[in-house]
Formats: structure tokens, sequence, C-alpha cells
């Protein structure tokens, strides 16, 4: 019961605080670059936790394993946070996290296309199409901005993201190291935040941090301690304690806090067709989620 109690806290924590970061980052990029933003709080977050470890006499892996971990750090926070903290350049926080909630649908999918044990079932065909046609209703409201290139952009990076850590996800589960599963996780943030502070240094998108706006500092400390720190260890701690499946929901909670922190912190709009399509994406990506347990059970 103790175990369990502990995933459950982990849980919470991750649900909350991973849901309050797509707020914290769409407050950093107003002033930073936000792959910019991603890189720093990935480097400095892994080299934190990367410090801990070599200070308590771990060494670090060995070369083929490092290139593991580091093409692990390049598709999930690289590629898939630096582009989704990106984005938050030209859309909102709300907005992001709920093309984000489609990973479920994704993870199933590149799952099954990598498995020979999974199938695309009618059900899982069906709920495809009903997430698909949630993010449909949502994006009604938004038609008028299909004329506006910073806003495909931000759609474009956000898609791009989930995409990134779907594939990211099954690729790390099929590649186990030895080392601690924390300084793993410590390794692959030093690894992602380096490419993307070499991308910017050498692209110019960076800024003197030490100049900056106090909201982007306070931001960026939020998105190292709580945003990485607290709930990527939280997340580590879930998944050992509870089911996947039970784990999984946070990506049912991170839009509510999203939309419900950035309709009252950044005056972010909530409307009849964000919940409706919110509810019906939903329903797709679980029903996907169903299916593809059954498959693999089978």
């Amino acid at each position: 019961m103790k175990k369990e109690l502990q995933g459950y806290i982990a849980l919470v924590i991750v649900s909350f605080f991973w849901g309050t970061t797509y707020i914290a980052s769409r407050i950093g990029v107003q002033h930073t670059p936000g792959i910019f933003l991603s890189g720093v709080r990935q480097f400095a977050s892994g080299l934190i936790l990367v410090s801990f470890f070599l200070l308590k006499g771990k060494k670090l892996p060995e070369w083929h394993e490092l290139k593991k971990i580091s093409l692990q750090g390049i598709l999930l926070l690289c590629i898939s946070n630096g582009s989704l903290t990106w984005s938050l350049q030209y859309i909102s926080g709300g907005l992001a996290s709920i093309i984000a909630a489609l990973v479920p649908l994704f993870i199933a999918l590149f799952s099954v296309w990598l498995s020979k044990c999974a199938r695309i079932t009618k059900w899982m065909a069906i709920g495809l199409l009903i997430g698909f046609t949630g993010v449909l209703v949502i994006f009604y409201d938004y038609l008028g901005l299909l004329q506006n290139s910073g806003f495909i952009a931000g759609i474009s990076l956000a898609f791009l993201s989930t995409l990134a850590w779907s594939f990211g996800t099954v690729y790390t589960s099929k590649q186990k190291t030895s080392i601690d599963i924390l300084f793993n996780v410590g390794l692959q943030m030093l690894a992602g935040g380096s490419v993307m502070l070499l991308i910017c240094f050498i692209s110019g998108q960076y800024v003197n941090l030490a100049a900056t706006d106090n909201s982007t500092l306070y931001a960026l400390l939020y998105l190292i301690f709580f945003g990485s720190l607290l709930a990527y260890s939280a997340f580590v701690i879930a998944i050992t304690k509870l089911p996947p499946t039970l784990v999984s929901i946070y990506a049912y909670i991170n839009p509510i806090v999203a939309i419900v922190f950035g309709w009252l912190l950044l005056e972010e709009k909530i409307n009849v067709h964000m919940i409706l399509g919110t509810g019906i994406t939903f329903g797709g990506v679980y029903l996907v989620r169903r299916e593809f347990k059954k498959t693999t059970v089978d």
C-alpha cells in the first residue's frame, strides 16, 4: 500500500506540474527564443542530475550506451521539447497541450508499426478517426488564422513535437541500458540540451539571460526545478510503482491544467469548441489505447 501511495503522489505531481510547464514556457518565450529556452532548461537540469551521480561515485557509461542515451535525448528533449517550446512563440499553451495529448495515439501507431505482436483493429481505426475529428472541432475557431504563417508554424512544430516524443518513447522502450534510470535521464537532458544550445549559437537564436526580463528568468527556474527535476523524477517513480496504463492518464490531465491556468494567468480563451473538441479527442485517444492494449495482450 505504501508503494502504491508513493506512486499516486508522484502521478499527481506529474499531472499537475507538467501541465503548468506549458504556461511557464509560454511566459518564457515572450522574451527568449523557444529553442534557446528549452536548451538552457534541459542542459541545466541534466548538468544538475549528472553532477549529483558523478559526485556519488557513478561512472559515465560505455560509449555504445552513451550513443543510445544521446539519441534518446535528441528525440525526446531536443526535437520534441525543443519544438514544443518553440511552438509556444506562435500558439497558446492550451492549444499546444491538446495537440500533445495525441501522444498516446501516436505511440500506439508507432508500436504497431515496429511490433509484430500488435495490429490495427476496426475499433482502433475508429478511435483514430474520432481523435482527429476532435482536433478539427478545436480548430474550427482558428480557421481565420490558417492564413497566418506564424500560426501554421506553431501548429506544425507542436505536431512535430508529438511525433518525436511518441517515436522516441517507443524507441527508448526497446533500448534498455544498465545504468540508474535517473542518471540516464540526466544524460538525456545533457545531450538534448547541448545539441539545442549548439544550434542556437550557430543560428544566433539566443539572448543574454543576465540582461533578459525577470519573468523569463522566473519561468526558466520553474521549468528547471519543477518541470524537469521534480516532475520527471516523479514520472520515473510513478512508472516503477504503478501500472503504465494508469500512469498514462497524465496525458489527459495536463491539457486541462494548461487550459485553466492559461485562462487564469494569460487570458487565453476557452470556448465551447475547445471544450467539446478536447472531450472528443480524449475519447478517440482512449479508444485507441484500449484497443492497442487488447492486441498486445492477445
